[in-house]
C-alpha cells in the first residue's frame, strides 16, 4: 500500500481527492490547518467523512511551519505528495496579500524541501487557471507564455510553478503542476459562486453578479477534477528528449517537469450559470450588477489536449448535472 501525503486535506478538492486515492488503495496522510479562512465546521465535516476509513490520518499542521514540516516528511515517509493547501481566492488577495506570501510562497518551499530530502517519487501540485492573466488567446494551452498575471494569488501560483520547475532541474524532483479551472461541486467553498449564489437566493437575499454577467467561466465539476488528479498522480513526468533552449516550451522541460490544464473545456456565460442554478432551486434570482472587479478576466477555457493525449481524460459531467448535485448536497448539509 503505497502511502501518499494529500495537503490541505480538509478543504474542497484535497477532500476530494483523498476520498479518491482511499478508493483507489492508497495510505493517505491528510494534512491541514483548519483556518478560519471560511467555516470551520465545514471543514471539520469532511474531516469526519475521511477519518470513517482506516486508512487515512490526519496530521493538523500549517506548512508554513518550516521544522515541523519537516519532521513530518521525516517520520510519515511518503513516496507521493499532492500538494492541494494554500491561500485560494483571486479577491482576497486585494484584501490580504500577506497571506498569500506566507502559504503559497513560504509554505510551497517547505513541501519542496521535503519532496527533496525523502526524495519523493512524484509531486503533484495545484495551480491555477489565473496563471493566464492578460492572455486572451483561447483555448488557454499549457504551451503559451503566461507572464502577465492580474492578480498576487495568480503571481503565487506562477511563482509556484517555477519554483518546482528550479527543483526538478536541480534534484531531479518529478514535479507536476495542474491548473485546475472554476471548480465547483458538493462540499465546496463558502466564498465562490455557486454556493454564494444558491445561499443567497435561498435566504431572498441579492446576488453580486460581476460584468453585468457577461464573464465567461470554464466551470469543471469537482469529480472530474479528482479523476484528472488521480490519473496525472500515476503518470511521473519524464525529461523531454525534443526540449529546446531557444524554443522554450513552458508546459515542457528538459527536467522531469509537466504542466496540465483541468478544465470542462466548455466556457459558461456567468448569467445562463445563474439561469442554470435558478431552475434547480425553482427560484428567481435578484441581481445586484456590478462592474469587473480588480483581478478578474473576462473569460477561462481550457485547452485539455495534453491531457486528454497523455492520461486519456477529460471531463464530461455537464454543468446542469454539476449543479443539481450541488444543489442537492447543499439541501441535506443545510436542511434547507
Amino acid at each position: 500500500m503505497k502511502k501518499i501525503l494529500v495537503t490541505g486535506a480538509a478543504g474542497f478538492i484535497g477532500f476530494h481527492l483523498s476520498r479518491r486515492f482511499l478508493m483507489a488503495g492508497y495510505s493517505v496522510i491528510g494534512v491541514d490547518n483548519l483556518n478560519d479562512y471560511y467555516d470551520v465546521n465545514l471543514k471539520k465535516a469532511r474531516l469526519n467523512l475521511l477519518q470513517d476509513n482506516h486508512d487515512f490520518h490526519f496530521i493538523k499542521i500549517d506548512i508554513t511551519e518550516r521544522e515541523n514540516m519537516a519532521s513530518l516528511f521525516k517520520k510519515e515517509a511518503p513516496a507521493i505528495v499532492v500538494h492541494m493547501a494554500a491561500q485560494a481566492g483571486v479577491r482576497y488577495s486585494l484584501v490580504n496579500p500577506h497571506a498569500y506570501l506566507e502559504s503559497n510562497l513560504a509554505g510551497f518551499l517547505n513541501i519542496l524541501e521535503g519532496c527533496r530530502h525523502q526524495k519523493c517519487e512524484h509531486l503533484v501540485f495545484a495551480s491555477s487557471s489565473s496563471v493566464y492573466g492578460a492572455n486572451t488567446e483561447m483555448p488557454f494551452s499549457v504551451h503559451h507564455n503566461v507572464d502577465h498575471p492580474v492578480s498576487l494569488y495568480a503571481a503565487t501560483k506562477k511563482a509556484n510553478e517555477l519554483m518546482a520547475h528550479a527543483y526538478a532541474s536541480l534534484y531531479k524532483l518529478p514535479c507536476t503542476g495542474l491548473r485546475f479551472f472554476t471548480v465547483y461541486g458538493p462540499w465546496g467553498r463558502p466564498d465562490m459562486a455557486l454556493f454564494l449564489f444558491t445561499r443567497a437566493i435561498l435566504e431572498d437575499r441579492p446576488i453580486d453578479v460581476y460584468n453585468a454577467g457577461k464573464m465567461q467561466r470554464d466551470f469543471t465539476y469537482i469529480d472530474d477534477i479528482a479523476e484528472g488528479v488521480f490519473r496525472v498522480t500515476g503518470r511521473i513526468p519524464e525529461p523531454d528528449a525534443k526540449w529546446q533552449g531557444d524554443k522554450p516550451d513552458p508546459a515542457t522541460s528538459f527536467a522531469p517537469y509537466k504542466i496540465y490544464n483541468i478544465g470542462n473545456n466548455r466556457p459558461v456565460e456567468l448569467l445562463d450559470f445563474i439561469n442554470i442554478i435558478e431552475k434547480v432551486l425553482g427560484k428567481k434570482a435578484r441581481m445586484n450588477l456590478l462592474p469587473m472587479q480588480p483581478g478578474d478576466v473576462p473569460i477561462t477555457f481550457a485547452d485539455i489536449d495534453d491531457l486528454m493525449k497523455d492520461v486519456s481524460f477529460k471531463p464530461a459531467t455537464s454543468v446542469e448535472d454539476g449543479v443539481r448535485r450541488f444543489i442537492e448536497w447543499y439541501r441535506d448539509y443545510y436542511k434547507v
